[in-house]
């Protein structure tokens, strides 16, 4: 404490509102130490909004007061907003912690899920501590918060704490204005606070309990077991990483064929032994978010080929709880006593640790449900009777020149706010896409996006969204008066949308979203050309969307541009059987150079014998182009000459401009794909396959219309491959094609819109060597290029963009004409 301040004889009192994430993150009892240290009296407490403080004192020690509470606030902590009004001096002279109150509609942040902090680390390390070795152990500065609180002012009785009544060493230091875990809402130890247990498939326990479970895990885990273990958002499955067996049963049984898996390092020494971290990476992998960092892996690390099949990366993660530090723990002192007397280094194998889950499964996170859908893959259970409130799958991050590229947002990031750059004049909901879903609610300038909650394609995913959307209405305080949804009729989102009642509806078109969220992350509202490519979106004028160049902001936009149109043969099958799109990319370019008329939009009923470019005009001697070499033995003749006509005649294959299926047809031409197992996995391999040093590129035009004519490079792919060239160099030149053509679209569609802004969006943009050759073409050409960074570029990020465009639109009196979205009301 400072040296006693004379009274000044003018006091002042101030009626302070701090709003912001400041529930949750130790900053009352920061407020009460910064006021006893300026010997300040008065007040703090939490309501719905935030924090309120009342403090009193002589007029310096006030002015220091304000002028410090925001720029020292602890570490957890994000202030937003500090609003000082003056009071009529009481001569209060000391300082309080009061109790929460609520009077209105919930508006505080809540704050997300920290990992473990060093003071804590050190206390669950020392032999002499009463938390040595307890899985649990938090404080102000670290440990759960958004997936154990129900609700807002975040206090212990809102919390899946309540029913752990805190023992009197734990109560007085949750009451000690001078200790860490002063008002730590999940303040526990071993006497009073959540236990673990090990079970058996069967639910019967193995072992002793509390301290020893983690420890009996930790044997079974290195003698070759699949353990699900409860963490802070779900179960997770575990396995060593080194071992090719109890991998390859991990994927039998989980029914995951070639997904990556994500690792668990004990620390950050060994994460540099799995792969190669740069500063921006290291500083992600090591945040008190803890995600999983993708990153290229190192040729020695020790990890079995199958934890990531194909890939150049690991993605890679740090312990953020105790019980996950006590485990790796556990596990190298296993492998140390395993290799006592020997010659070799004692270092044991990182942790693979994978959502506990079936494949496209919304992740298990209430026990019983856990035991029943995990019991047929996991050999044991490592529990504990902290119930979870929300599930929350792990965040995904990479690091791109120095910025983060979020590929998945969910625990550690949600449920931060984000800004709308105009604010919504009315409370909101956006219900995002289908793959990769998340929700969105807002009010007034904040976005709350939710974590990430999976492909909306089955009951269990479609509950898990229905659940999600509930809690955040409730934590956030938000009824929608609107309701925002995708274009596409088919999406259970949408279909979710049109069953609410009592709102208006707002139909965004998919490609528009996408453009919306990346200016809206960057508080942009400036006119921007965007560059939207991924998979499949439904367009404004009906057809299958994904090559887009479009102009415009979140009020609407014109489409400038896209990649040439071909057939989608078999429809959303092509998608899961590149060999699929390869075929009509081949039909496509047996086309001459002078016909340049795009495949008709729609195929109506009966018009089997529409031609598109590259068929020939007589379908009853149409030949197929000739089975690739890269696909002999791999695709079946016969179905091939099927296809093949189904790409002539449009017959069961809409009209697509999808980029991502540009990149599995040249997947499938490298013989690398045929049939994808995981979303997107064809691209994915593509761009591991790619040589970086090539730096050369395919023909690949952009014609009259704005359309970007892949046709040129897909005869010269085929050349190449015929011809012998390495397909690490073909791939290689498709994607410095690509790269170049489309910075060259977006700087002709930019010259004639009159901006210089640029956006690089949708899922193909999780393409690292794609968007850094793109964005440098485009700052050599004039742009300023823009990528998303805190939301995924991918469908992730798609419900935000939806409530930016709803903002806009209600800000501009009613939905923007000629965007693809219109509003109409349901009562």
């Amino acid at each position: 404490m400072t040296a006693t301040r004379p009274r000044s004889p003018a006091a002042r009192r101030l009626r302070i509102r701090v709003e912001g994430t400041v529930q949750g993150v130790g900053f009352r009892p920061y407020v009460h130490r910064l006021a006893r240290e300026l010997e300040l009296g008065g007040a703090v407490g939490n309501d719905e909004r935030g924090v309120v403080i009342e403090v009193e004192g002589d007029a310096a020690g006030v002015g220091d007061f304000l002028a410090r509470l925001a720029a020292e606030a602890p570490p957890l902590a994000h202030v937003e907003r500090v609003d000082a009004d003056p009071l009529p001096p009481t001569g209060a002279r000391t300082f309080a912690i009061v109790a929460s109150e609520r009077h209105g509609p919930a508006g505080a942040l809540v704050a997300a899920d920290a990992a473990t902090c060093d003071d804590c680390l050190a206390e669950l390390r020392d032999p002499a501590d009463r938390r040595h070795r307890y899985p649990f152990v938090n404080c102000t500065n670290c440990g759960p918060r958004f997936t154990i609180v129900r609700d807002v002012p975040y206090d212990r009785p809102r919390t899946t704490m309540a029913a752990f009544a805190m023992c009197p060493a734990c109560q007085a230091e949750y009451d000690d204005p001078a200790d860490r875990r002063f008002h730590a809402q999940p303040n526990a130890c071993p006497v009073c606070g959540p236990r673990v247990r090990l079970l058996d498939a069967g639910g019967r326990e193995l072992g002793e309990a509390d301290r020893d479970a983690v420890a009996a895990a930790a044997r079974l885990l290195a003698d070759g077991a699949i353990v699900a273990i409860k963490g802070l958002g779900g179960y997770h499955l575990a396995c060593r990483a080194d071992d090719d067996d109890a991998v390859d049963a991990l994927r039998r049984r989980k029914h995951r064929e070639d997904r990556p898996f994500a690792l668990m390092a004990a620390d950050l020494a060994a994460a540099h032994r799995l792969v190669q971290l740069d500063g921006a990476a290291q500083e992600l992998l090591g945040s008190s978010t803890r995600p999983i960092v993708l990153a290229p892996r190192r040729v020695s690390a020790n990890v079995t080929d199958a934890v990531a099949p194909g890939m150049r990366e690991l993605g890679v993660m740090l312990p953020y709880t105790p019980l996950h530090h006590l485990l790796l723990a556990d596990l190298a002192a296993v492998a140390i006593a395993e290799l006592a007397g020997s010659d070799g280094p004692a270092s044991s194998s990182p942790l693979v640790l994978t959502s506990g889950n079936l494949s496209d499964e919304p992740i298990a996170y209430r026990d019983d449900d856990a035991r029943r859908r995990l019991a047929p893959i996991a050999d044991a259970f490592l529990v504990h009777d902290r119930p979870i409130q929300t599930r929350t799958d792990d965040s995904v991050v990479r690091a791109v020149g120095g910025r983060p590229l979020t590929l998945r947002r969910s625990r550690g990031y949600v449920p931060a706010a984000l800004a709308l750059p105009l604010a919504t004049a009315r409370p909101l909901l956006a219900c995002g896409a289908e793959l990769k879903n998340t929700f969105c609610v807002a009010r007034g300038e904040r976005a709350w996006v939710s974590h990430h909650v999976g492909d909306l394609r089955n009951a269990e995913t479609l509950a898990a969204f229905r659940d999600g959307v509930d809690h955040f209405q409730r934590l956030f305080a938000v009824r929608p008066e609107l309701v925002v949804h995708d274009l596409h009729p088919d999406y259970l989102s949408t279909s979710y949308a049109l069953a609410c009642d009592g709102v208006d509806l707002l139909a965004v078109q998919h490609h528009h979203a996408h453009l919306a969220a990346c200016l809206a992350e960057h508080g942009e509202t400036a006119t921007a050309v965007g560059a939207i490519y991924d998979g499949a979106g439904f367009g404004a004028d009906g057809t299958v969307w994904g090559g887009e160049i479009l102009v415009g902001d979140a009020r609407g936009f014109t489409r400038a541009g896209s990649l040439w149109p071909v057939r989608l043969p078999g429809g959303d099958r092509a998608a899961r059987e590149p060999w699929r799109m390869a075929c009509a990319w081949l039909v496509a370019a047996a086309a001459s150079d002078d016909d340049d008329a795009p495949p008709p939009s729609h195929v109506h009923r009966g018009a089997a014998h529409e031609s598109p470019p590259g068929a020939p005009g007589d379908v009853a001697h149409f030949a197929p182009p000739p089975l690739p070499a890269a696909l002999a033995g791999r695709v079946d003749p016969h179905a091939w000459s099927a296809v093949a006509r189904m790409a002539a005649t449009g017959l069961a294959a809409p009209t697509t401009t999808s980029m991502g299926r540009l990149f599995d047809a040249v997947a499938a031409l490298c013989g690398m794909r045929t049939h994808a197992t995981y979303e997107g996995q064809a691209a994915i391999e593509l761009e591991a396959l790619a040589d970086r040093s090539e730096r050369t590129a395919y023909p690949l035009p952009l014609d009259p219309a704005g359309r970007l004519d892949a046709r040129p490079a897909i005869r010269a792919v085929a050349a190449d491959m015929r011809a012998g060239v390495p397909a690490s160099l073909v791939s290689a030149r498709f994607h410095n094609a690509v790269a170049t053509a489309t910075a060259h679209a977006c700087a002709a569609a930019a010259r004639a819109a009159g901006t210089e802004l640029a956006v690089l969006s949708g899922g193909v943009f999780q393409n690292v060597l794609l968007l850094e050759r793109t964005t440098a073409h485009l700052r050599t050409l004039g742009l300023r290029a823009l990528a998303p960074e805190r939301m995924p570029p991918g469908d992730g990020g798609i419900a935000y963009g939806q409530a930016a465009v709803a903002a806009a639109a209600l800000a501009g009196g009613c939905a923007p004409l000629g965007s693809g979205s219109s509003m109409k009301a349901k009562r």
